[in-house]
């Protein structure tokens, strides 16, 4: 395998941008005047997407946005995934530059990618505003495209499941010069980052999650943590998180189920409409946040990373199909997910429109909690929505939490 690291800048081509305004010219939309078409209840609103595209075609400045996008600082590499050969990697890598800095992986989800990580980025490596660093931990952060999305490559045949995910950023940190490290993550970050620390407990050392996927306590497996729960009188906040948990649910799990079944009849219209791309992720970043006051050039940059991904906007969402149609069996990630892992310590922050929003005892569940934190505001893009509320926890964790232990490994 090359042992290359290469310089990476954003560059779309021309023809491309030409083509998209080609194709938001002739766009058709919806126009039957019907109150049913501007309400959230029926998905995305067609005024907002009338807007959208308008602002798009007319005025959003892609090359702007490429520019501020090239601020972080960028590279690809070939990393090697048991049978499936070498993938072109895409990832962000900052060092903090300070004696001790903890190697964080940070892994994102669907829909999000890289982005996610830019404004946590300067608040960990210690190089934001004087008065937003604070006083460590810092960290040396990597944040991968994963496989399929960003600018990565994609896997060219069937069976890129979640175990082949986590061998290839696990590979990524190796081939950094991390051979042991921490992880950050939510969405597929989860699953992923939890089947690193299930396959790599030896250089995964604890991970934290914005996104807590869990069951709850079991007699024949947690008796303590089950008798505790039928004791427990929920709070308004946990309440609450469970109306949050039942409406994802109820309301807003459809575009799961096609993707976990069909994902090439969805992919199509990704791939070929960007008005359709627009419309599948802009439900989401309004549903999953909490009053994030998007404007429409950070919709639009995000939905245009999808766009011009190095796969194609079809290729990201076959994840869901591989994790739940290919070997290993769903019963292997399930474990590996959810399962009992005593080796990798655990930071867990709620945030209260997350789409799955559990009591504590359900976190408990996953592996030895050295930090909680149940925040009164931030929904599922933590990292972006509210990244001086996710830094903290972070370090919270591994400064003065259950988690300094292991940054000591960092200081020695």
């Amino acid at each position: 395998m090359s042992s290359e690291i290469r310089d990476f800048e954003i560059s779309i081509p021309d023809s491309k941008l030409d083509l998209l305004q080609q194709k938001l010219a002739i766009a058709i939309l919806p126009d039957d005047g019907s109150p049913m078409s501007d309400d959230w209840a029926y998905g995305t609103p067609v005024s907002d997407l009338k807007r959208l595209v308008t602002y798009w075609h007319n005025d959003f400045d892609w090359r702007a946005a490429e520019r501020n996008l090239n601020t972080l600082p960028q590279f690809t590499t070939l990393i090697s995934v048991e049978g499936f050969g070498e993938l072109n990697i895409h990832f962000v890598h900052q060092k903090s530059g300070r004696d001790g800095s903890i190697p964080l992986l940070f892994c994102h989800g669907w829909p999000g990618s890289f982005i996610e990580v830019s404004k946590i980025l300067p608040l960990l490596t210690g190089r934001g505003p004087k008065d937003a660093n604070g006083d460590g931990p810092y960290f040396d952060v990597v944040a991968p495209s994963l496989p399929n999305f960003g600018f990565s490559d994609g896997p060219t045949k069937p069976g890129f499941n979640i175990p082949q995910y986590a061998e290839c950023l696990h590979n990524l940190m190796l081939k950094l010069g991390y051979p042991q490290y921490v992880t950050q993550g939510g969405d597929w970050g989860y699953a992923i980052t939890r089947t690193i620390g299930h396959l790599y407990p030896q250089a995964c050392l604890a991970s934290h999650l914005n996104y807590i996927r869990a069951d709850p306590p079991a007699l024949t497996r947690q008796p303590l943590l089950y008798l505790q729960s039928l004791f427990h009188r929920l709070t308004p906040t946990e309440k609450a998180g469970l109306d949050r948990t039942a409406w994802f649910h109820r309301q807003g799990y459809a575009y799961n189920t096609l993707q976990t079944t069909r994902p090439s009849t969805i992919g199509a219209c990704l791939s070929d409409s960007p008005v359709a791309l627009l419309s599948w992720i802009y439900e989401k970043l309004h549903d999953w946040t909490d009053n994030y006051p998007w404007t429409d050039g950070e919709n639009l940059t995000w939905v245009s990373i999808y766009l011009f991904s190095k796969a194609g906007p079809a290729a990201s969402v076959r994840i869901y199909y591989e994790a739940q149609n290919t070997h290993p069996k769903p019963r292997a990630n399930t474990e590996a997910q959810l399962g009992y892992n005593p080796h990798v310590k655990l930071g867990l922050s709620y945030f209260p429109k997350d789409l799955l929003v559990y009591p504590w005892y359900y976190g408990r569940t996953l592996g030895p909690v050295v930090f909680e934190k149940v925040h009164e505001e931030g929904g599922h893009f933590a990292a972006y929505e509210k990244p001086e509320l996710l830094v903290g926890d972070l370090r919270k964790m591994f400064g003065e939490g259950g988690g300094r232990e292991v940054a000591k490994v960092w200081r020695l």
